[in-house]
């Protein structure tokens, strides 16, 4: 299961881990809330609620996607790919919150509030990213300060010089030899 996890794209599986973090908790404090209410309400909360956080896990998807397909134009066509499918995807969430507000069977605002945990799944995602380099035994890497990366790439050009002279070396000294057997 971790293997299967981790060949998936990890920060779309950190930003669903806050989500669904986050609508639990929702989902806890309104049943605590509700329980004092009116007794039909709390499902009607539940519902709302995890319409909103589907949506919200939906658009991360739809999100996803996007960016990855324009990623592959240029950066004028790209825009526009991006902005096509930004507005496809609030064009759909105004209709589906119309519906919601027009049938009246879900809660409006607590539909909305589910799909603002993607918001604050965003915002959360450092704090899961660090849980799933725990649970993966991994970490990130160190950046570099300007200084060390110019270190590096000096050793690098030096190690890549020196090994072109080996190579040239060798060359000579086998053309070298060539030559002494085509003179015997």
């Amino acid at each position: 299961m971790i293997q299967f996890l981790k060949t998936r794209n990890r920060t779309l599986l950190e930003l669903w881990t806050g989500i669904i973090f986050l609508g639990i908790i929702c989902e806890i404090a309104g049943a605590v809330l509700l329980c004092f209410l009116i007794e039909g309400s709390q499902l009607i909360y539940a519902l709302s609620l995890w319409l909103g956080i589907a949506l919200s896990l939906v658009s991360t998807i739809h999100m996803y996607k996007s960016l990855d397909k324009a990623l592959d134009y240029d950066e004028g066509t790209a825009k526009k790919k991006i902005y096509a499918s930004y507005m496809l995807r609030y064009i759909l969430l105004v209709f589906i919150f119309a519906a919601i507000c027009i049938t009246g069977v879900l809660n409006p605002l607590v539909s909305f509030l589910g799909y603002m945990m993607l918001k604050v799944g965003a915002l959360i995602q450092p704090q899961t990213h660090k849980f799933y380099n725990r649970l993966f035994h991994e970490t990130d890497p160190v950046p570099m300060t300007q200084e060390e990366y110019d270190a590096l790439r000096e050793a690098e050009t030096a190690a890549a010089a020196e090994t072109a002279e080996a190579a040239e070396g060798v060359v000579t000294e086998a053309s070298a030899e060539q030559s002494n057997e085509i003179t015997e």
